[in-house]
């Protein structure tokens, strides 16, 4: 199993950057993608940004402009640049192989906490 672990959350004022970290050994030779989702408090997950295997990039409207999402093959981690965050940020970040379940792909992150304050 490819199994995602989340780091680099934390709290910052409105305006500031973050950078989240998801690294999943396995996930470049597994063929896996990688997306991020997001849930705040008592709402729904909300998909954030995904990365292909061939490194094709998805944003949601929400964050389109202000984060970048990336890739390190070689340390099988996958980035979320986080920048002129709000506090509708805030959120439990989580990250998610995309792919064929028998590769090892489709497994979740336990998630990491942003706190975006005004």
């Amino acid at each position: 199993q490819v199994q995602p672990v989340e780091s680099g959350g934390g709290s910052v004022q409105a305006g500031g950057s973050l950078r989240l970290s998801c690294t999943a050994p396995g996930f470049t030779s597994n063929s896996c993608g990688m997306d991020w989702w997001r849930q705040a408090a008592e709402k729904e997950r909300e998909w954030v940004s995904g990365i292909t295997i061939d490194g094709i990039t998805f944003y949601a409207d929400s964050v389109k402009g202000r984060f970048t999402i990336s890739k390190d093959k070689d340390k099988d981690t996958v980035y979320l640049q986080m920048n002129n965050l709000k506090p509708d940020d805030t959120a439990v970040y989580s990250c998610h192989t995309t792919g064929t379940r028998s590769a090892g792909c489709g497994n979740w992150g336990q998630g990491t906490q942003v706190t975006v304050s005004s």
